[in-house]
């Protein structure tokens, strides 16, 4: 049964950092993208960025770039979202997603986290 469990959300003032994991489990993910996503409150989810597995190649929308980046750690299978200089529209519930295809659109992620929250203060 594969299963991605997200954690290290919470509340952090602007200009502040988080680190959020996704521990995955339940098959191999080397031939996967795994991808960031994010929905605030009243909007469609978005995405964030995503990683090849194996090599560990990223990519990121525009909004993050620069500020985020994906990294992960084989050996414990686990991947993280590093955010630096957050900002307010920030906010929302992060989720961890994989796909077989690199994709933008939440759709085409056959896996996924239940999520965890992120509010960032003014």
């Amino acid at each position: 049964q594969v299963q991605l469990v997200e954690s290290g959300g919470g509340l952090v003032q602007a200009g502040g950092s988080l680190r959020l994991s996704c521990a995955a489990s339940g098959r191999t993910f080397s031939n996967y993208f795994m991808g960031w996503f994010r929905q605030a409150p009243g909007k469609e989810r978005e995405f964030v960025g995503a990683m090849l597995w194996s090599p560990g190649s990223t990519g990121y929308t525009d909004a993050v770039k620069g500020r985020f980046t994906i990294s992960r750690d084989s050996a414990k299978n686990t991947l993280y979202l590093q955010m630096n200089s957050l900002k307010p529209e920030d906010t929302a519930v992060y989720y961890c997603a994989a796909s077989t295809f690199y994709s933008t659109t939440p759709a085409r992620y056959d896996y996924w986290g239940q999520g965890t929250q992120v509010t960032v203060s003014s």
